[in-house]
């Protein structure tokens, strides 16, 4: 057995991997044989942190993009002395085991991002370099670099062949994050063939065009020649890739193959495995001088308490910047939060709800300091500007509005990494139909419970002339189906300011605001039934409704359809009651007796929308009825359109006449 503690160290990550893996007979072992040297080295020499407290926030960030090799760094949070006993690597791949097959914030302590969807992980380490310029050109003072950490990430292939990688890293290097450092592990080799049978791009060429600095390691197992580059890349003025040419598998049978990559070893091949790499032990067996070597409790208390320390004289120098930093970093609100929202009288002017979403937006900003982000080129309609905030550049990176590009699906995965930093209330725009180029990094928003609001205009036919190809019918339907995550269709100006302060105070999950381009009348303001997610709006018969013959349920634009239908239906003999439901989610939250008083059982119901139909026979049955859309839409004006489509007064009266 080799004396080489490091080499020793880099072979515990190895076997330690292989043996949950055979364990679980499930996972990938190709990927952690392979890069186990780069991880050692990132992890032992360079990443700043303390397992004691995997919060910190003075720490390194690190994000394993190719999560299908999750035991690396699994093996990693083990050797280095965070909550994660051998028993849980044995555990691996198991219900309510610390190691899930891919890695999982929230879950596991000591990760950084949730990964697994190739290219979101590297796209995400962009957002938390953005985030970490941003703050430090806020906030840093002279003798006080309180925000001054790097970030890393190990991907593979796969990560850079997808498409968000390619958006994030433009950005990346548009602004020239160079605190963020990219470890390729270059084994040419993807889980159905050699990568030259599915790309012949010069890397390294497209990454220079983006304006990265490009180094190579032409040996992955070459520790000094890591480390050398790492160090390297540490001086740069531009993010840097470091390729890594390693061998997938290395030392097993399969080695070099796409059969190192997703498969267990075998028995017969974990043994041959090990025999190569000169491996002794026992299964999971962590030899002591390993262990020792790598415990990281020592160093990493006396790094927090070094950056603690620096924090209390930065209070002591700037005790009002001091104040601002402790309330973003724990992610207060504004006590008055309601308070600072505008309000809009009843007969006032129509406004459409995006453009009460922007000045509630640059209302908020004057008392919610993390509160910052962008568009994919389109700040002028979604009207997300922060205005006198300054525009994110390099050079300039204390700006709070991110010209993101038309790079939707960059853009969220970015936003997932502003918010994943921390102290950061990330917001970003685009039109709602796009949400299409955004629902995976949207989706993991929510399994990361990230609080990232997206607003999202343009949010039906009524944006008119553009056409269906413009026009969200289903994309209110496929939002809504993510767990954890609210949608918020406002009705008119006053509830665009409560769904605003829902999504600020909603610390679980994203939120999607659905605004219109349309101007809307401005309705009576019922804060509290808005945060209720739906409320009476107008009652059968101005007080217990106890006569109501019929429901009509609507969001957004609709509700005032809706109340126009009302006084029709009342002209003709139907009682009915609106409610207003701008977010289904939150509604179904509430105790039954509330949804009984806001949908009286036994009632009949008709929903309004102009979108997909499904989502509201959850709320009117089988025996009620949904007006919306079965079609693509039309270029039209959106008054031609809404009644073309069946969005009129006398179309609804007819439906309603039907039901009963």
């Amino acid at each position: 057995m080799s004396s080489d503690i490091p080499q020793l160290s880099v072979n515990t990550i190895r076997t330690l991997s292989i043996d949950a893996v055979q364990a679980a007979n499930s996972g990938h072992p190709g990927a952690p044989l392979g890069a186990a040297p780069m991880a050692y080295a990132v992890w032992q020499d360079f990443l700043r942190f303390n397992p004691a407290h995997p919060e910190w926030s003075g720490r390194d960030r690190f994000v394993l993009s190719a999560g299908h090799a999750s035991m690396l760094i699994y093996s990693l949070l083990h050797l280095t002395g965070y909550d994660m006993p051998l028993e849980e690597l044995k555990n691996f791949r198991q219900w309510g085991s610390k190691t899930p097959g891919h890695p999982e914030f929230f879950h596991t302590p000591g990760l950084d991002a949730t990964t697994g969807p190739l290219g979101q992980g590297a796209a995400m380490t962009v957002g938390m370099a953005m985030a970490e310029a941003h703050l430090a050109a806020r906030y840093n003072r002279p003798g006080f670099p309180i925000f001054d950490n790097h970030t890393y990430s190990i991907l593979g292939d796969g990560d850079l062949q997808e498409g968000v990688n390619h958006e994030a890293a433009a950005l990346a290097g548009h602004l020239r994050l160079n605190k963020l450092i990219w470890l390729h592990d270059d084994n040419e080799v993807q889980l159905d063939t050699a990568t030259f049978k599915a790309e012949s791009e010069n890397t390294a060429q497209r990454y220079e065009a983006y304006g990265w600095n490009v180094l190579k390691v032409a040996d992955g197992n070459d520790l000094d020649a890591i480390r050398a580059a790492i160090r390297e890349a540490q001086t740069s003025d531009r993010p840097t890739l470091i390729q890594v040419r390693t061998v997938i598998g290395f030392g097993s049978p399969r080695a070099g193959t796409s059969k190192a990559h997703g498969e267990p070893l075998g028995a017969e091949g974990v043994t041959t495995t090990k025999a190569a790499l000169g491996w002794e032990y026992p299964p999971f067996t962590v030899p002591d001088e390993v262990r020792a070597h790598m415990d990281a409790t020592e160093r990493g208390a006396k790094l927090e308490a070094d950056w603690n320390a620096l924090m209390d004289g930065y209070r002591a120098a700037h005790p009002e910047l001091g104040a601002e930093v402790d309330a973003l970093l724990a992610r207060e609100l504004p006590a008055n939060l309601s308070d600072v929202l505008p309000s809009y009288e009843v007969g006032g002017k129509a406004v459409a709800t995006r453009n009460a979403g922007g000045e509630i937006i640059n209302a908020l900003a004057a008392a919610v300091p993390g509160l910052m982000g962008g568009s994919a080129d389109v700040s002028g309609s979604t009207k997300t500007t922060i205005k006198d905030a300054g525009e994110m550049q390099s050079g300039s990176m204390a700006g709070r509005n991110v010209l993101f590009g038309v790079r939707e699906f960059g853009m969220t995965a970015a936003a997932n990494g502003l918010s994943l930093y921390g102290g950061l209330r990330p917001l970003v725009g685009t039109f709602l139909v796009f949400a299409d180029y955004l629902k995976p990094a949207y989706r993991l928003s929510a399994i990361q419970m990230q609080p990232v609001t997206f607003v999202l205009t343009h949010d039906s036919i009524g944006l008119g002339e553009d056409g269906p190809t413009h026009q969200p019918i289903d994309q209110l339907a496929m939002l809504r189906a993510v767990p954890g995550a609210h949608v918020i269709r406002p009705a008119d100006a006053n509830e665009t300011a409560a769904a605003w302060q829902m999504a600020l105070e909603y610390d679980k999950g994203p939120t999607a605001l659905a605004l219109t381009r349309q101007d809307l009348p401005i309705l009576p303001r019922n804060h509290a039934g808005v945060k209720k997610g739906a409320y009476v709006l107008r009652d059968a018969d101005g007080a217990s409704g106890e006569g109501a013959q019929i429901i009509l349920i609507a969001s957004g634009s609709e509700v005032s359809l809706a109340l126009n239908a009302a006084e029709a239906l009342a002209e003709n003999g139907i009682p009915a009651r609106v409610v207003s439901m701008p977010c289904m989610e939150v509604f179904r939250a509430q105790d039954r007796s509330y949804r009984d008083s806001v949908l009286t059982p036994g009632v009949k119901r008709v929903a309004i929308e102009a979108a997909s139909k499904g989502p509201w026979y959850e709320w009117v049955g089988t025996d009620g009825a949904v007006i919306g859309m079965d079609t693509f839409g039309a270029s039209a004006p959106a008054e031609v359109l809404f009644e073309k489509f069946g969005f009129s007064v006398p179309n609804v009266v007819k439906v309603v006449k039907s039901v009963l």
